[in-house]
């Protein structure tokens, strides 16, 4: 692959500056690679090519007159279809919302317009963002950049398959449960969650519930870190949003690691891990664990994660979807459904113990990082499955309890309040894309960037561990 749409964003960001690309050439390309790829793996589900192609033009016309485009001056933005786009079909992946078009973008849609990023089309998500296999009634099932058949995970799928295949330049995700991270770990990109309020966001039924964050996709680190300056912002109706995001950097320097002191673990001590999955990343840990001045095998105390997680999702459930749950509830995908109904089965006391568990995680969490600089942990406990199969039913001969408990490995974090990156660590035992977190207790965005980027070229200078690239 040798197209523009081909190049890392910072890369094209750079030519576009130096006049060297221009953003009608570079979106030109982009909607090619949409065209040939599309039909096949179903990344993209609605585009305005027209107006994008406006907006390019109206780049263009302020790189002539000297004026300033914005750190994402001419780049094509995939936006997750879970955030309202002015002018362009929103679905949310659901019959309820399928003929629906906004007249304003979303908060973070808007600032990412402000820097200057070109809104070309949006990518697929399952309803509501319910689940981590992309697929809906609206839409249809979205297939791995490696394999059409299997599934891209979820609920940021469309987004993970649109970026591996050179569709768009940068897309937007979303996180709860591992919703940015392990589509970023199944499709060979980047994913990045902040820390609660670093990216605002205003649309939550709930707005003191701090664990479903937005964030940025790329193919590298520095992409991720790049849309994530555009979606950053000061908004007071977040109340977990701050000025404290001033504290992130315009430019990302790698971390000196060869002076930090890394923990890894396999399983985090709770979560069930395929017996290859976790062959390969104890032989891929070695490698990262180089990489450092000093690495142990520990992890933090998730404690009764699996129960803490399934109360507060369902809180979240509830707040979001009871309504439309007593009233259209024919027209809604079973893991909405199910999320609700454990909801109505809850109790206040389920809650507050719920609350009291999370609070002490949290603590736990924080402590542990006074030892260590990060924890690395796999991205996914399983290697990309077909995608009809709707969820992991079963792991290592054992039955999976409920549909998220595959992953725990992403939603343990979550309950820390955790931020984290997912870096691309070469393929599994099937040769299908495999990746690697990178965790920091909440706040540590910085760091844990930093981090990553300079892991980032450890595993790219390296067969086994470098990004691998879909065949296109």
């Amino acid at each position: 692959m040798s197209e523009p749409c081909d190049l890392s964003a910072a890369e094209a960001r750079r030519l576009i500056g130096a006049r060297k690309l221009s953003p009608t050439e570079l979106l030109e390309s982009s909607l090619a690679r949409i065209e040939k790829t599309n039909t096949t793996f179903n990344a993209i589900v609605a585009m305005d090519a027209e107006a994008a192609r406006k907006a390019a033009k109206a780049t263009e016309a302020k790189l002539a007159k000297g004026e300033d485009i914005g750190i994402l001056g001419g780049l094509p933005i995939g936006v997750k279809d879970l955030q309202a786009t002015a002018g362009l079909r929103t679905t949310k992946g659901s019959l309820l919302f399928k003929d629906t078009v906004p007249t304003q973008d979303e908060l973070g849609v808007a600032n990412v317009r402000k820097a200057g990023g070109v809104i070309l089309a949006k990518t697929n998500t399952p309803e509501f963002g319910a689940g981590a296999n992309t697929r809906n009634r609206v839409y249809g099932a979205t297939g791995n950049p490696f394999d059409p058949e299997k599934t891209c995970a979820g609920s940021s799928g469309g987004s993970a398959v649109a970026l591996a295949l050179g569709q768009v330049a940068l897309a937007t995700g979303s996180d709860l449960g591992g919703s940015l991270r392990t589509p970023a770990g199944f499709c060979g990109v980047v994913g990045f969650r902040p820390s609660p309020g670093v990216v605002p966001s205003v649309e939550r039924a709930a707005s003191l519930f701090p664990f479903s964050v937005n964030g940025p996709m790329g193919r590298t680190v520095e992409d991720t870190h790049l849309l994530l300056m555009g979606q950053i912002g000061r908004d007071a109706r977040d109340p977990f949003n701050s000025d404290d995001n001033k504290a992130l950097p315009a430019r990302l320097v790698p971390a000196d690691i060869g002076r930090m002191r890394v923990a890894i673990s396999t399983d985090l001590g709770c979560a069930p891990i395929d017996k290859d999955i976790a062959r390969i990343f104890e032989a891929r840990a070695n490698i990262v664990a180089s990489a450092f001045r000093d690495s142990a095998v520990a992890t933090p105390d998730f404690g009764p994660a699996h129960d803490t997680f399934e109360v507060h999702r369902c809180v979240y459930f509830a707040a979001s979807h009871r309504e439309r749950y007593e009233k259209m509830r024919d027209q809604l995908d079973r893991n909405v459904i199910d999320n609700v109904e454990r909801a109505m089965k809850m109790s206040l006391a389920d809650v507050s113990a719920a609350h009291v568990a999370q609070t002490q995680l949290y603590n736990r969490f924080i402590a542990f990082f006074k030892d260590y600089d990060v924890l690395v942990c796999p991205a996914a406990s399983v290697s990309p499955f077909p995608h009809k199969q709707l969820f992991v039913e079963e792991m290592n001969g054992e039955k999976m309890p409920t549909y998220m408990r595959w992953l725990a490995i992403t939603y343990a974090p979550t309950l820390a309040l955790c931020c984290g990156a997912v870096l691309p660590c070469g393929v599994d035992h099937l040769g299908m894309p495999f990746g690697i977190q990178v965790l920091g207790p909440n706040g540590a965005d910085k760091k844990v960037l930093e981090v990553a980027l300079a892991l980032e070229e450890v595993l790219a200078s390296n067969p086994e561990t470098k990004r691998p690239i879909p065949k296109i």
